[in-house]
């Protein structure tokens, strides 16, 4: 769905973007994190075909961004990091630009309106002028407004700045059901506990180059999952003891606690657990591990900095 080669992008006397290459597939909800300055908003740009790399190739759903970025505008939605609103129109009449600026034909704005209202949950708000709307609300105008056209992709450059607890929960929430219903997303957002919620890959871009590109969590088509297993007292050599026991993967382990590998179902995991309770092995707890996105991200900015 996003195929981007070797993109490269340069300001006067700085080169924001250096190879960067990376492919996500439809469906996913990327992260895209890194420190202010990395090259985040730049990368997204290009993507959106706002900006024109100065080499490499960028494809969205298989249309090259270069060649034809109006076929490319179609398919995708972007909501930069500060967007306005007509304070003055309401709801309804924001989305009406909004679907007659993206070239949604006259016929058939008012479904396009009540489709985006729709889904952003704006539909009881469309009387009411923007200007009177919370922030988390004209954050919902604004993902509306960047898909009143029903893109393929959607670009969010720091959707969540600025909103309450509440609110973010709410765009998680939504974000979510957009990628249920076949949309691929690419978030921007320094608030790495929301970023975990629900995007299913991250991207750690720093000085202009991509460092990495990882999934989050267990993917579905994943046979293993990692389990953090914990002991009611110290094991002396806890990695030998469970690696002795049939079917155990050890990780990493100390004298109380280990990451193991499991099978992904529940019939595994629970055979999993039977095996180490019949080896003795004083177990007190037994769940599913998922390192910390903020942890993963600067355990790996700590090893970059040590190979420098």
């Amino acid at each position: 769905m996003i195929v981007a080669n070797a993109v490269s992008y340069e300001y006067p006397n700085l080169r924001a973007l250096s190879d960067v290459s990376f492919t996500i597939g439809q469906g996913a909800i990327a992260a895209l994190i890194g420190p202010n300055g990395a090259g985040k908003t730049t990368l997204m740009r290009c993507l959106a075909a706002l900006e024109l790399p100065y080499s490499g190739t960028i494809e969205i759903d298989g249309i090259d961004t270069a060649e034809h970025p109006r076929e490319v505008h179609k398919r995708i939605g972007y909501l930069s990091d500060f967007f306005g609103v007509y304070r003055d129109l309401t709801v309804e009449r924001c989305l009406r630009h909004a679907a007659m600026a993206g070239g949604v034909p006259p016929e058939n704005v008012g479904a396009a309106v009540a489709r985006a209202a729709a889904r952003v949950e704006l539909s009881d708000r469309m009387g009411a002028l923007s200007g009177t709307l919370s922030r988390g609300l004209r954050q919902r105008l604004g993902i509306a407004q960047a898909m009143i056209h029903d893109p393929t992709v959607l670009i969010l450059d720091e959707p969540a700045s600025g909103l309450d607890p509440e609110a973010r929960h709410d765009l998680s929430e939504l974000l979510k059901v957009l990628r249920d219903q076949g949309m691929t997303l690419l978030v921007s957002s320094h608030i790495l506990s929301e970023l975990e919620d629900y995007a299913t890959e991250v991207l750690f871009i720093r000085e202009g180059r991509l460092v990495q590109h990882a999934p989050l969590g267990t993917s579905a088509t994943s046979p293993t999952m990692r389990v953090r297993v914990e002991m009611a007292h110290a094991v002396p050599d806890l990695a030998a003891a469970l690696s002795a026991v049939a079917g155990i993967t050890v990780e990493s382990a100390d004298e109380t606690s280990a990451i193991i590998v499991s099978g992904v179902d529940a019939e595994a995991r629970r055979a999993a657990l039977a095996a180490l309770i019949a080896a003795g092995l004083p177990v007190s707890a037994f769940a599913q591990h998922r390192e910390r996105l903020q942890e993963s991200y600067l355990s790996f900015v700590d090893g970059l900095e040590a190979r420098k």
